[in-house]
Order: structure tokens, then sequence, then C-alpha cells
């Protein structure tokens, strides 16, 4: 996935196939309700990723993932052994046998998987901040429109400092 305007820290430009926008938390407000109403962000995590024993959820994060079709609303998950995304409103799909089907967008990375997870700011508006997560076999993921943009990449590296002890 190719985003204009974007330079990572490390000084490396990345050119972006579409020109980036500001992002409104405007969406959030019913992920807010949502949180409240089924228990809080660790029951959604456990509900849509299930968890297992040991595994101990970091940090929830309202944001952005950066799609071909344009940003997604969602929530960030990140536990000390994957990385999930859950899209705050349905999308709709097409089945195998041609029916229109409704169902969240959701992206798991495990974060043993991960190769690379990178700060990048756009170069023109350097207030909005991106993290870019690469796994090994080349995936590219970016998180974009944080709330708490250092928490979560604290967490972010954090979690794959854990899973690279193991």
């Amino acid at each position: 996935m190719q985003m204009k305007g974007i330079q990572r820290n490390m000084g490396h430009k990345k050119q972006l196939g579409r020109k980036s926008s500001s992002f409104a938390h405007t969406g959030f407000a019913s992920m807010g309700a949502r949180v409240i109403q089924q228990g809080g962000r660790e029951n959604i995590f456990r509900q849509i990723f299930g968890m297992r024993e040991g595994e101990e959820m970091l940090k929830a994060s309202q944001c952005y993932l950066s799609t071909t079709a344009g940003p997604i609303a969602g929530l960030l998950f990140i536990s000390t052994e994957k990385i999930g995304f859950c899209s705050e409103r349905s999308i709709t799909i097409s089945s195998p046998t041609g029916h229109l089907l409704r169902t969240p967008y959701k992206v798991l990375i495990p974060v043993r998987k991960i190769q690379t997870a990178n700060q990048s700011a756009n170069v023109n508006k350097p207030a909005q901040k991106y993290i870019e997560i690469v796994t090994k076999d080349n995936f590219e993921f970016w998180f974009m429109g944080f709330i708490r943009y250092e928490k979560a990449f604290l967490n972010l590296q954090k979690a794959i400092s854990m899973a690279n002890q193991m």
C-alpha cells in the first residue's frame, strides 16, 4: 500500500498513491457507546479475536486503517500475542455464491510475524502521524488518526519486544 506525503522518522520518504486528508474523530462517538455496551475494550477484543491463557491486552486505540478504498475507522488492539483491528462499521462484500454480506473489516497480525513497526508523519502536515507495520512476508499495514499516538506506538513496541524474548 502506498501513501502520498509520508516521511518516516528515519528520514526516508515514502510516496503514497493518494493524497492524505485530515481525519475527524466524529465516527469514534458511536464506537465509545459500543465499548460501554459490550463491557470494555478487552471484552470486545476477546469476543472478536479470542485470547489465550497468559495473553495480556496492552492497549486498545481508536484509529483508522488505510486501505485502497480509503481509511476505515475502528479499534486497534495490541496484546502480548497479536495486533487486531476491527472496523467500527460493517462493510459489504460479495460471497462466493454472489450474495452480498455485511461484516466488520478485520485484520489480525500475530506479533511474532511483525518484521518492523515504524513511525511516520505527513511531510506537509507533521501533526498527521502514522504507524506502519510490515510483516515478515512483506505486507504493509498503515494506521493513522490516533487520539493517543505515542501510547499506541509504545505499546506496539512493547508487544514486539516481548515476542522477541520468547
